[in-house]
């Protein structure tokens, strides 16, 4: 019988990246004076603006991954930054339409020059960003963003036989 303890599982490593991750953004983009977060938030609407869309609150949230309340959150320190707009959509007047302002695109488009190196620096052990097994690394990423979480259910009496 062994007696080495056992590796790291991989929900840990993930979580280590991300952590990795995140202190490396928020050290990078510090200077530009946003957080991970905001630059995660301003990056995506950057993105979808260039696209053509003028995401609400909700549709960035869904986007993004972040929590709707967070974004609100984000959203409103980035106005009153100066880098995006918060408009009510015509549309729906419940529905908060954002934009980054020509400030907002400025540091937005800096913003992501300095992540895309520190990205090209983190993928380093793969070659580099446009490598083959960091292509491979990506797409496996992607399933297991893609695979849905259901929450387990307890196993008793009540849910025997339910599909939940």
């Amino acid at each position: 019988m062994s007696k080495d303890p056992p590796g790291p599982t991989p929900g840990f490593l993930v979580w280590r990246l991300a952590n990795k991750w995140r202190v490396a953004v928020d050290r990078a983009v510090a200077p530009l004076g946003l957080t991970h977060a905001q630059y995660s938030l301003v990056a995506s609407l950057h993105g979808m603006q260039r696209a053509g869309e003028r995401p609400s609150q909700r549709r960035l949230a869904d986007h993004t991954g972040l929590e709707a309340l967070y974004v609100s959150k984000l959203a409103r320190a980035l106005e009153s930054a100066g880098l995006i707009e918060r408009t009510r959509d015509p549309r729906d007047p419940r529905a908060v339409q954002l934009a980054l302002t020509e400030q907002g695109q400025v540091v937005t488009r800096q913003a992501i020059t300095v992540v895309q190196e520190l990205l090209q620096r983190l993928l380093e052990p793969f070659g580099g960003l446009d490598a083959p097994q960091t292509r491979a690394f990506t797409d496996e990423l992607m399933t297991l963003l893609d695979a849905p979480l259901v929450p387990s259910v307890p196993n008793d009496d009540s849910t025997q036989g339910e599909t939940p």
